[in-house]
């Protein structure tokens, strides 16, 4: 029996890494992750198997349904997965079929440092599949973006990286709409890092920013881009360290903020030009 309410669209398959369905490789299977190693980062593991077979023909199962008539893939994909994969037909069908308008997937940060502690792909592989998602939108005639998901204030994040992940959403005209600052959560290695302020892998001593105004300034170099968070981004430019980000050229992030003196006369060319509209509506009544 059909639910009247259902109009044919299936908002989202697969969840946040939609297309990692499968255990990373044979030893996996059997015994688990292995000890103190990561399957995709800072690169592939050579027993990693990159393989989009079996949700390609879940995504085409789907699509085959009576009464169906969009199924998108809308959480978001392990970008860094698909790399691994020598085929592209995974990126083909999902540009053609599954994306409306926007595919999310997590960068997360560009900064190398604070990549590692994230247990993240260098930002190398997302500027990679940027490049091939893009061109394969192009070949079809679409106009479809990617939106990326950043995080401030990672453990190991200090200023100076903040700044770095600011110059490089400019450099590569990204604007992001919403901004995410870390929040511990539960079984974790990013919240033993907060919690401990070591690397548990390493025991060595991690940064892990928290102070309130810190924490401020590194969300709002992330949206850099925005009037009202000028001030603070002057502050946090001016901490790190990097006021040649300050002024006019292509290059910076911010214009300087004015002075009192500067604020107070605007103020007062701003009352004269009322007066002076004043006298001539005045004039004319």
């Amino acid at each position: 029996m059909k639910n009247p309410r259902f109009k044919g669209y299936i908002s989202d398959v697969g969840g946040p890494t939609a297309n990692f369905r499968l255990p990373s490789c044979e030893f996996q299977k059997e015994h688990g992750l292995c000890k103190n190693r990561k399957c995709l980062a800072p690169k592939p593991c050579e027993n990693l198997i990159a393989d989009h077979t079996d949700y390609i023909e879940l995504l085409r199962k789907l699509r085959k349904i009576d009464g169906i008539k969009r199924v998108f893939v809308r959480s978001g994909i392990r970008y860094d997965y698909f790399l691994a994969d020598k085929s592209d037909e995974f990126l083909d069908e999902l540009v053609r079929y599954h994306v409306s308008g926007q595919l999310r997937v997590a960068p997360e940060h560009c900064s190398q440092v604070v990549l590692d502690r994230m247990g993240k792909p260098h930002i190398e592989a997302y500027k990679r599949f940027s490049e091939k998602f893009y061109r394969a939108t192009k070949q079809i005639g679409k106009e479809q973006y990617i939106v990326p998901y950043l995080m401030s204030s990672h453990p190991g994040c200090t200023l100076k990286e903040a700044v770095e992940l600011a110059v490089f959403l400019k450099r590569e005209k990204i604007h992001p709409e919403q901004v995410q600052d870390f929040y511990p959560t539960p079984g974790t290695i990013s919240t033993a890092m907060f919690y401990t302020g070591l690397d548990p892998y390493t025991l060595k001593e991690v940064y892990v920013p928290k102070a309130p105004e810190e924490k401020a300034m590194q969300r709002a170099l992330m949206q850099y881009f925005i009037p009202k968070n000028r001030e603070i981004v002057y502050k946090a430019l001016k901490r790190a360290g990097r006021l040649d980000l300050v002024g006019s050229t292509k290059n910076c992030l911010i214009t300087a903020p004015k002075t009192a003196s500067q604020t107070k006369n605007t103020a007062r060319q701003k009352r004269g030009a009322d007066k002076k509209r004043g006298k001539r509506n005045f004039k004319k009544t």
